[in-house]
């Protein structure tokens, strides 16, 4: 039995004191920062980033690939008193314009090729990454800060199923205690190294920094184009540890692995969609030594559930039991807690839950509301949509999700936002986007269109590449001159979904 973790909470900065002052805390090719180099240069980026911008909540966004600057944005914006707001390295213009109005960002740090794309009116201020380093070298560093525990230090975008990216509002006490729990339960110590391969705008991706940096570890991030980089980096950095998404799992036992290397690993996790008993197997045999940990996670909680190693072998489909720190509930149709093995909705109570929706009252209250009544933690809950059930001995079951979220490669997809895209380019009249389940993606994108005329397919593919991420571009578009309709006059999605699939199936797809 692990012992309880710390429930102590410190303003987020003070992460950069947690480990030994001449041990290493970042690893890149070229060089590595110890932690108190750590320290040093968070304190001096605090000190630029007060003085460019002294109106404490104020909120500094990023757009950046996992380049010092962006390691190191998410200490130093609390210590300067600001509110970080990363953005995708892989989104565009639009989503970028989108998240900065929102949000009230009034400085974006990116580099010239990403500021290039940019049009009038898209950012109030702007400054390229190279020009913040010329600045600060030289500055005296701002000392530990000494904000709350409720202070808001970050907001994390996040795609809902209508609509576009929503600001997911954390707090210091989010981030701190997130990183404790997931620091205590996976057991990373001061000689783990921590290979950072998700984007940091992500919960997930951003926890590799916070809960290695926690223990006193070090972390190496690695932005990859092929499976291949993670391997030389495995090799490069010495690393213990991975965290990754199901699609990139499948990619890497794929490769091969010398011996040598693949016995260096000591830790594997996975959230961002299930793995299914084949992965599981796969992961096992490459990397017997390994623990394997899936957790289940929700951005507006941070992570709700994980694994234990030892139970993986004989239950590869659980997504487990709470986490430090988080009450998870099954709550079923009539509001009651869920019998053993009954279906309901998983609702996650506890510190881990964000302070809702930025600048959002109604999103809020439909996603943030009161924990039920038989909750031992009480208080704000999140009622996260997702069907479970818990078996006798206690583990959770993911059953679906209730909306109609796309998760593909990883990622979160909004099919509205996909959907206007394709309508705004003029080439369509109408447009439903749909997750089918796919082997290595998880879900893939199928674009359904009604339009006028002969297939111009290829045209509205050209659009979307200019206009959306790589991940939110469909994997088939498929050309159709009418849609079904349902009986309340709306697009039948369930029926376009349901005719897709039979579709694909005769097709042998």
């Amino acid at each position: 039995m692990l012992p309880e973790p710390d429930s102590n909470v410190l303003p987020l900065d003070h992460l950069a004191l947690r480990g030994a002052p001449d041990a290493p805390a970042l690893l890149f090719k070229d060089r590595s920062l110890s932690f108190e180099a750590l320290n040093r240069r968070i304190g001096q980026l605090a000190a630029w980033l007060s003085a460019q911008v002294p109106e404490r909540g104020a909120r500094i966004a990023t757009w950046l690939a996992k380049t010092e600057l962006a390691c190191l944005m998410p200490l130093a914006a609390v210590r300067a008193g600001l509110v970080h707001v990363p953005v995708n390295p892989l989104f565009k213009r639009a989503q970028l314009a989108h998240i900065m109005a929102d949000s009230g960002a009034v400085l974006l740090l990116s580099n010239k090729a990403r500021l290039d794309t940019l049009e009038p009116g898209d950012a109030a201020a702007v400054l390229e990454e190279a020009a913040v380093w010329q600045a600060v070298d030289h500055l005296d560093p701002l000392g530990p800060s000494a904000g709350a525990a409720d202070d808001l230090a970050a907001i994390l975008y996040t795609s809902g199923s209508t609509g576009r990216p929503k600001g997911v509002m954390l707090s210091n006490a989010n981030l701190w205690l997130g990183a404790v729990s997931v620091a205590h339960y996976l057991k990373v110590t001061p000689q783990d190294r921590v290979l950072a391969v998700l984007p940091f705008a992500f919960d997930y991706g951003q926890n590799q920094l916070l809960s290695t940096w926690f223990a006193g570890a070090a972390v190496a991030p690695l932005d990859y184009l092929t499976p291949r980089d993670v391997v030389k980096a495995v090799n490069r950095f010495d690393v213990t540890t991975i965290a990754a998404v199901p699609p990139l799992w499948v990619q890497l036992v794929e490769q091969a692995w010398p011996p040598e290397v693949a016995a260096q690993l000591r830790r594997l996790t996975n959230s961002g969609g299930a793995l299914t008993p084949g992965l599981v197997r796969s992961l096992r045999t490459l990397f017997p030594q390994a623990d394997l940990y899936p957790m289940y996670g929700l951005t507006e909680a941070f992570r709700s559930t994980y694994l234990e190693p030892a139970l993986v072998d004989e239950h590869p489909t659980s997504i487990g039991k709470a986490i430090p720190f988080a009450e998870i509930l099954v709550v079923n149709d009539a509001g009651h807690e869920a019998a053993p093995d009954e279906e309901g909705e998983l609702v996650h109570a506890g510190p881990l839950v964000a302070q809702g929706y930025w600048q959002d009252a109604a999103r809020t209250a439909e996603r943030f509301r009161p924990a039920p009544p038989f909750a031992k933690m009480g208080g704000m809950a999140v009622w996260s949509g997702d069907r479970v059930r818990r078996d006798a001995a206690g583990l959770l079951h993911f059953v679906g999700r209730r909306d109609a979220m796309i998760k593909t490669s990883g990622n979160r997809v909004s099919p509205q936002e996909v959907e206007d895209a394709a309508v705004a380019t003029g080439l369509v009249r109408e447009a439903v986007a749909l997750g089918l389940p796919d082997p290595a993606l998880g879900q893939a994108i199928h674009l359904v269109v009604r339009a006028e005329g002969d297939d111009a397919s290829d045209q509205l593919r050209a659009a979307l590449v200019r206009e959306l991420p790589n991940f939110m571009i469909p994997k088939a578009i498929h050309w159709r001159a009418t849609l079904p309709l349902g009986p309340n006059g709306k697009l039948d999605r369930t029926g376009i979904y349901r005719e897709l699939s039979e579709d694909l199936q005769g097709q042998g797809a």
